[in-house]
């Protein structure tokens, strides 16, 4: 692969879900501007476990796809994995360290919302969500701390419709049909947390395969992150790629997390910046914009 250095300015210094964060400015970027991006969410793999390895024959054909760009430094921001949902989604972890239930729901700002508000659409499909608007702990292998939009739900400001929240057997058949940004989390075997990663593999391919090649023909972007690492790494790096057809290809080693994609999100729709997110950096230098 073309190795490629982003111009991303990120410095991190992390110790559990705790950041200090700083970020240089940078000139005004032409990003992309999407009718589709779905962002598929696996859990609890080291960057190491997934990046090289024959157990995910899928994932390795897609890092090797001539429309694909690999962030070799990709940062989640601690552990455990609920507030790593947090932080993409509001770029805060609303004070939660646990992945315990919150005690109340959110009503601070978020890319759902923000979204919402300039007229585009956004949904989370969880698989095994019993039904739309679910608002339970866990249902089977699903699990409510994997979905954070479940937190925002409600009427007061910043909170987002029920409709945001819906199983994933209500993934469109064409992709035309999907919203402007969705989440998809498998469930805890399909996603690696429990499961093995040739499971998570598999399930990629068989469900979201033909998505992915609709993006590399289409203006639409496909990624794929984990939430965070397992327990016996100390430098929270995950596998995170895109694929599209306005991707630049190669290899990216300068260090994104969470948050980056989060505010590269907001910035190719020209929304508000939720959270952290004001004060760092999209992801540049790997998109097509001509």
């Amino acid at each position: 692969m073309l190795h490629i250095h982003t111009a991303i300015i990120l410095f991190t210094v992390c110790s559990g879900a705790q950041c200090a964060w700083e970020a240089e400015p940078e000139d005004t970027l032409q990003l992309p501007r999407p009718e589709h991006i779905v962002i598929a969410i696996f859990e609890n793999k080291n960057f190491d476990q997934v990046y090289d390895t024959s157990a995910a024959p899928y994932i390795q054909s897609l890092l090797q796809d001539p429309h694909t760009a690999v962030f070799t430094r990709s940062l989640a921001m601690g552990h455990p994995s609920q507030p790593n949902y947090f932080w993409m989604f509001s770029g805060d972890d609303q004070q939660m360290t646990t992945n315990d239930r919150p005690p109340n729901k959110f009503n601070t700002p978020n890319l759902a919302d923000a979204l919402l508000d300039e007229g585009y659409d956004f949904v989370t499909y969880s698989e095994g969500l019993p039904y739309t608007g679910y608002d339970g702990d866990q249902d089977g292998y699903y699990v409510r701390k994997h979905n954070p939009v479940a937190n925002w739900m409600g009427i007061e400001e910043h909170q987002v419709p029920i409709e945001t929240n819906k199983p994933f057997t209500a993934f469109p058949v064409d992709p035309d049909d999907l919203p402007t940004v969705s989440y998809v989390v498998p469930d805890l075997i399909n996603g690696m947390h429990d499961g093995s990663i040739e499971q998570g593999d598999a399930w990629l391919q068989l469900h979201l395969s033909e998505y992915i090649e609709y993006a590399k023909t289409h203006n639409a972007l496909f990624i794929l992150t984990f939430d965070e690492t397992g327990y016996d790494v100390t430098d929270n790096r995950i596998l995170t790629f895109v694929v599209g057809r306005d991707v630049v290809p190669g290899t990216y080693d300068t260090p994104v997390s969470h948050v980056n994609w989060l505010r590269t999100i907001e910035d190719m729709y020209d929304l508000p910046h939720s959270g952290m997110a004001t004060y760092l950096e999209p992801v540049s230098g790997c998109w097509r914009t001509e």
